[in-house]
């Protein structure tokens, strides 16, 4: 079986695994205490939204449950959209394993209820302690891969040459996207 065979729908194409977002957790470490990276708090979901009762009813169950399970270590929820028409779904607290968890949450959530194809991606903001700058991870659904995203200074301008650095040193630590021309900026990161 080959490509003919997944175009006339004979066969599916493998879906990434959705627990590749858990690497985050325990890449942290190694970005902590290795890369220079410390957590800015927050961590978002990017979806695109779709007008009907159930989506809608499964993204505010969602906020719901995050903000309940976070309650105790202070993680607070907010949903923005921004000019491209996609809705961030932003957590912020001072754990960050529960940033990572509550980002799993809602995207098993959409998945669950048959809206896995309108998630677009996770992020992760971080204060880059070596360049005094922010940095993002971002994770891909649609690929099952994360790549680093390091804004300079200027309009919509990037540091590639730090991007490049930071995925050499995460090594093995995540499942990093090998295709560069697939490490999309997202500019006007709410997080």
């Amino acid at each position: 079986m080959g490509f003919l065979d997944v175009l006339m729908g004979r066969r599916k194409l493998a879906q990434p695994a959705p627990d590749r977002l858990f690497a985050m957790s325990t890449a942290y470490v190694t970005m902590e205490t290795s890369m220079g990276l410390t957590t800015r708090g927050t961590a978002a979901i990017v979806f695109q939204p779709l007008a009907t009762a159930d989506f809608e009813s499964i993204v505010r169950d969602m906020e719901e449950v995050v903000r309940a399970t976070a309650s105790d270590s202070g993680t607070t929820v907010t949903s923005s959209d921004d000019t491209y028409g996609f809705r961030w779904l932003v957590l912020r607290g001072s754990d960050f394993d529960d940033l990572v968890v509550g980002i799993n949450a809602v995207s098993s959530a959409l998945e669950a209820g048959g809206y896995g194809d309108r998630v677009l991606c996770a992020v992760f903001g971080f204060n880059d302690q070596r360049t005094k700058k922010p940095v993002y991870w971002i994770y891909n659904y649609k690929r099952g891969a994360f790549y680093p995203f390091a804004p300079a200074a200027g309009a919509e301008k990037r540091d590639t040459e730090r991007e490049f650095v930071l995925k050499a040193q995460i090594g093995k630590e995540l499942p990093v996207e090998q295709e560069l021309e697939r490490w999309f900026p997202l500019w006007g990161t709410p997080i």
